[in-house]
């Protein structure tokens, strides 16, 4: 199991271009980032400072979203009528900042229901979107990732489980788009997590603690044996004002157990 530190809920005192190196004196090798600029097309220098960035860190880029209206309350463009320009303009510069730095996830935050607009006209959208979005990432070799997000948090995004989440994938009928099992989300919606952790569609794993969205151990999650066996990345998405990773000392037995019996 590698852990790789999401720079834009952690670390999140240090500007966005401090960070990489930051996260690379903790003792982490992989950084992962929602869109980190302001805008959806940022200037070529802009995009060169972040990527030299992460390439001065020595860390690799694991995990970049498109752009999306985070910032402004929202929960992504991929299905919003109004953003459409705005989102394929961008997706040609995520695709190539990923190809630039190796990144091989990109994530395509669904977004929210938006007043006015027929549901099926936005998931017919999203899905047009996803799938241009898709065939721009196998060019480099990635995937597109869907995420599940919880409805308390998120009441107007449609995709509050893991199966509306793997029916987009499948929806998509592109063999590059996987789901993003974040298990903090799914936890809150009350799902089952192991089932979520064992489908053959998962892409990438992101983790916090339940409830409060902590670092694992302050939370009633058993993080360290849902991931037992599990060696892909696992993305550190949780808030900790503190920057106290002292909880992974007691994960290296439980993790290494864990993968030794699932080789047996």
């Amino acid at each position: 199991m590698r852990f790789d530190v999401n720079c834009s809920i952690l670390f999140t005192h240090l500007p966005v271009l401090q960070r990489p190196e930051a996260v690379r004196s903790a003792g982490f090798d992989g950084v992962e980032f929602w869109w980190p600029f302001a805008a959806a097309v940022p200037g070529d220098k802009e995009v060169d400072a972040f990527v030299a960035a992460v390439e001065d860190a020595g860390v690799r880029l694991v995990g970049l979203n498109f752009a999306d209206d985070i910032p402004e309350g929202g929960r992504g463009l991929f299905s919003r009528p109004a953003d459409v320009t705005r989102l394929r303009d961008n997706i040609d510069v995520a695709v190539g900042i990923a190809g630039r730095l190796g990144c091989k996830a990109l994530n395509a935050l669904y977004g929210n229901r938006a007043e006015g607009v027929e549901p099926r006209q936005q998931d017919e959208l999203a899905l047009e979107n996803l799938r241009l979005a898709a065939r721009k990432a196998a060019s480099i070799g990635a995937v597109v990732l869907v995420e599940a997000l919880n409805g308390y948090e998120s009441p107007s995004y449609p995709l509050v489980s893991a199966r509306a989440a793997l029916e987009v994938v499948d929806a998509v009928g592109e063999p590059n788009v996987r789901f993003l099992c974040d298990l903090y989300h799914l936890a809150r919606m009350g799902e089952d997590l192991e089932a979520a952790l064992r489908d053959p569609r998962v892409g990438h794993v992101q983790i916090a603690d339940n409830p409060g969205r902590g670092r694992p151990g302050t939370g009633e999650l058993p993080l360290a044996e849902l991931l037992k066996g599990y060696d892909g990345w696992v993305g550190l998405e949780y808030k900790d004002p503190d920057l106290d990773f002292d909880w992974m000392s007691s994960w290296e037995l439980a993790t290494t157990t864990g993968k030794e019996e699932f080789d047996q």
